[in-house]
Formats: structure tokens, sequence, C-alpha cells
């Protein structure tokens, strides 16, 4: 089915396709320049280092819904090793990590989705191949991720600990949200989304965080964000946009808006909670973020270990 009119209406309005040039393969990232490492730089005042990972371990978000996505599956292949045959010598353990690229706190790489045949700047969604992976946009275009990052926090907005489940975030929530911070996100800002409903994977629910509705972006966001030229956008979900989606004849327009029109790197189970208590103890709601992926050749996507300074 193709896509609805004012989607693609909306597509066209967002578009940076051409922005930084015809080969560009990074989008929103060249916004990251020297003023916002700067501001990011500024905004670490107290020296606070917040992680935002979730671990990567058997009790990760992925029930199997999404064909081929793993959680993590830790294998030693060496323990206590006598390499020289003495146990009096060097002796060394090692093991191997398997796991689905998005399946943990991850960024998405704009060569993620695609439709009528393209990505991100008109690179062509046939340059994803099963010998080499993304040809064009892939995770290891991204050199690094480290700017200001402004927390909005939705749910402490709204007065409550958790978004309700399939709760749609609007373009009046993130208002919201900044009123409540108190500052504005800039060119080149990192924005963390903060929905609550991570709380259900800390506690082990992970049917409820996973399979069943989610609070998330709506497509009445994106032009929100466009506006204020933000670099990256991550959230506290699986989705990043709510689930099921506002269309049940559209799968996933944020995504197709975000990663494909406008090149906007999208991360997602993200753990905002730890900072949303922080943030709202010292009143501030701006950190420097470090958040560089890992430069998998080809990668769609990859595990990233953020961590927020104040």
């Amino acid at each position: 089915m193709t896509l609805p009119t004012d989607l693609r209406d909306l597509a066209a309005q967002v578009s940076n396709w051409g922005r930084w040039g015809e080969a560009d393969e990074i989008g929103t990232l060249n916004l990251i320049d020297d003023a916002a490492v700067q501001r990011g730089v500024a905004a670490a005042r107290g020296g606070a280092r917040i992680p935002l990972a979730i671990r990567l371990d058997a009790n990760g978000p992925q029930m199997g819904n999404i064909p081929g996505r793993v959680n993590p599956l830790h294998t030693m292949v060496a323990i206590n090793t006598a390499y020289t045959g003495d146990i009096g010598d060097f002796c060394c353990s090692d093991d191997v990590l398997t796991l689905g690229l998005q399946s943990c706190t991850h960024w998405d790489a704009l060569a993620h989705v695609s439709y009528d045949g393209l990505l991100y700047n008109g690179h062509p969604a046939s340059s994803v191949t099963a010998e080499r992976g993304a040809g064009r946009c892939g995770i290891h275009r991204v050199t690094s991720i480290v700017t200001r990052g402004v927390l909005l926090d939705v749910a402490r907005a709204r007065g409550v600990d958790r978004l309700d489940p399939g709760h749609t975030i609007t373009e009046d929530d993130l208002e919201a949200a900044v009123e409540l911070a108190g500052i504005r996100p800039e060119a080149g800002d990192a924005v963390l989304v903060r929905t609550g409903h991570m709380a259900l994977l800390k506690a082990r629910q992970r049917e409820q965080y996973t399979l069943e509705p989610q609070p998330g972006l709506t497509v009445g966001t994106v032009p929100w964000m466009r506006r204020h030229d933000v670099a990256a956008v991550a959230i506290d979900t699986m989705a990043m946009e709510v689930y099921p989606c506002e269309d049940a004849n559209v799968l996933f327009p944020v995504h197709l808006l975000q990663l494909r029109d406008m090149g906007l790197t999208q991360g997602q189970n993200f753990d905002l909670e730890e900072l949303s208590a922080h943030c709202a103890a010292d009143g501030t709601y701006e950190m420097l973020l470090v958040a560089n992926p890992e430069p998998v050749t080809g990668g769609t996507g990859a595990p990233t270990s953020p961590v927020a300074v104040k």
C-alpha cells in the first residue's frame, strides 16, 4: 500500500535531502558543530555521570515479536585457560557476545528504513545487501555523538510517573516538557524524551514493556523536531513512536519521516529514570551527552552506552 498523500506532503516539508550535499549520509548529525559541543561541555557543571544504557544480558527487551532480533547471548570461550600449560603462569578468560544490533540501547542508522526504494538523501535502498550490510547511510558513517543533551520529561511534565500505554505524545506534550525544563533545544542538540515506560523493563515486566501498547512520538511531533533542528532524538521505549501506530494502514510513520526524510538519527531503549530524578532534584534539564555508537561497518544500527554528564 502506498503512503497517503498527507504523509508524503509532510515528508516534503521536513526533508533535509541535499541540505548537506548530495553525498551526505549522516543527516542532522551535521548540526553538531563546535558550538553545540561547547554548549554541552558548559552544561556539565558538577561532573555527575549518569549511565543511560540497559544491561546486555538475556533479560533484554526482545520477546520474539521482531524476527531475528535476539537479546544478548554471552558465551565463555576460555575460562582461566593456562596458555603456557602452567596455571602458575599467564591464564586468561575470554568471551563472545551475540546480539541484535537494535536489541539493546542503540542508535538506528539512517539505512534502517526506506520507502519507494530510497534511503535518506536519495541513496538507493538496494545499497543495503546481505554481503555488505548498509553500503550507504550505515552506522559506521557516524564518527561521534557528543553534544548538549536536553531531557524532555514528558511524564513528569504531565504529573505522572509513567505515561499510559499507547499515549500519543503531541507537540503540546513536548512544549509542556520544554516549559518544565526551562530551556529550549537549539540546533545540534540531542533531545531525550522520557515517558517512564522504561520502569517496566527495569522491574522485569518485559511483556508489558515490549508486547503491550507503548507511549511514543506521533507524526505531529515531526515538524517540531525539524523546526528546532534537533541533531538526534532518543526515547525510553522500544518503538520510539506510539505503538500500535496512529494509522493502522501505515507502519512506523515517524521512523519513515525522521530517518528517511529528515535524516534524524533515532535512539531507543534509553534508560532515563536516574537522569529524570537527577534533573528534577537540581532543576536543570541540560547535560553533556556522550553517546557514540559502536562503529559496526555496514550496520543498520549499533549499541551505545550513553552517559549524561551534569
